[in-house]
């Protein structure tokens, strides 16, 4: 069993500043990808960013310039530096990682519960 958990989420003003961080544990063998995806009212989830255990990058385009990904291994950890945030970047941020463990080696998609993140005008 693999949880996920986040952290960092609240209320801020827009061109604030935010980080999010999300901390995987349980019986996790190797992780791949790390990344944070949202969810606005009334519209489907989508990428934010992610980033592979060789450290490639991906963005949304919404958010290039702005948002930053990182991850520590070591910890099983990944970060969202948010900057210059925008009302249209509120929403509800999940985490998802890729996860190899003993009994499913060739990995599995995990999810956070999620974490709100509020921008107001």
């Amino acid at each position: 069993q693999v949880q996920l958990v986040e952290s960092g989420g609240g209320l801020v003003q827009a061109g604030g500043s935010l980080r999010l961080s999300c901390a995987a544990s349980g019986s996790i063998f190797s992780i791949n990808a790390m990344g944070w995806y949202r969810q606005a009212p009334g519209k489907q989830r989508e990428l934010v960013a992610v980033i592979t255990s060789g450290g490639r990058l991906n963005y949304a385009d919404s958010v290039k310039g702005r948002f930053t990904i990182s991850r520590d291994n070591a910890k099983n950890t990944v970060y969202l530096q948010m900057n210059s945030l925008k009302p249209e970047d509120t929403a509800v941020y999940y985490c998802n990682a890729h996860v190899s463990t003993v009994i499913a080696t060739w990995g599995m998609d995990y999810w956070g519960k999620g974490t709100l993140v509020t921008v107001s005008s």
